[in-house]
């Protein structure tokens, strides 16, 4: 690797890893950004490429690259059922092939990684801590494209990628977690409007209000939130409804 292409030093990258976390709100965005800022901190841009692999029910999917070779790279393995990469992550280990063309574990995925061009590879478990096994995949053009300071600080590197990346699936979680919340007590508003509105039309109790809104709903095959809708909608009319929070 060139001197001008030395990773920085480590308190930068914790930085700029927490900056992508603090400052990007989707977690596709995050994680491209994540695999670019990996493959111009860990390699020479100009011969490698990274990408990351997120493994969830044993299932791996490519969620990030940083050339297109580099997803051809990760779905050969896939479709191979072994790899690197699939290695890396199933053991825990990382895996160093420093001559593609020397390389003999991977029989079926080698065959493609030579031609896309690989002359040496490195894959580095990422530590979820249970939330999904993940992988980070560098590819070189040059044989030997990883020497030992290179892969010392790449080991370092993934370290603080994890916790990066951990941290936003965390996030990413709370905010799936939030968003149905907040359906759900629309969707409980609604409801409770329509009980009202059946309460005062058949001078009944709210339990006698919901089994009206049920039976309704399983008599038309209708989910129970829609009823609710079009009863308030006779009284409403198209207006929308608000569901209103106290702050």
């Amino acid at each position: 690797m060139a001197d001008a292409q030395r990773p920085q030093p480590s308190h930068l990258i914790v930085d700029h890893l927490q900056d992508l976390v603090l400052k990007t709100k989707d977690v596709k965005v995050m994680l491209d950004e994540l695999v670019q800022f990996s493959a111009l901190t860990l390699t020479d841009p100009t011969t490698a490429f990274c990408s990351i692999t997120l493994m969830r029910r044993k299932k791996p999917v490519t969620v990030a690259s940083s050339e297109t070779s580099a997803l051809r790279l990760d779905e050969a393995q896939y479709s191979a059922g072994d790899g690197p990469c699939l290695t890396a992550i199933r053991d825990q280990v990382v895996i160093h092939v420093p001559d593609q063309e020397r390389e003999h574990r991977w029989p079926q995925y080698a065959a493609t990684a030579l031609q896309e061009g690989v002359g040496s590879s490195l894959s580095i478990p990422l530590a979820l801590a249970g939330e999904a096994e993940a992988g980070l995949n560098m590819y070189s053009t040059r044989p030997h494209g990883f020497n030992h300071d290179d892969i010392t600080t790449a080991e370092s590197y993934a370290y603080h990628a994890s916790k990066a990346l951990r941290l936003t699936v965390r996030i990413s979680q709370l905010a799936e977690v939030n968003t149905n919340l907040m359906s759900a007590m629309e969707s409980r508003t609604t409801i409770d409007l329509a009980a009202g509105i059946i309460m005062a039309q058949n001078r009944c109790n709210q339990e006698e209000a919901i089994t009206i809104l049920k039976i309704a709903s399983s008599a038309r095959k209708v989910k129970l939130r829609n009823i609710a809708a079009s009863v308030v909608a006779s009284v409403s009319g198209d207006r929308p409804i608000h569901t209103h929070f106290d702050v």
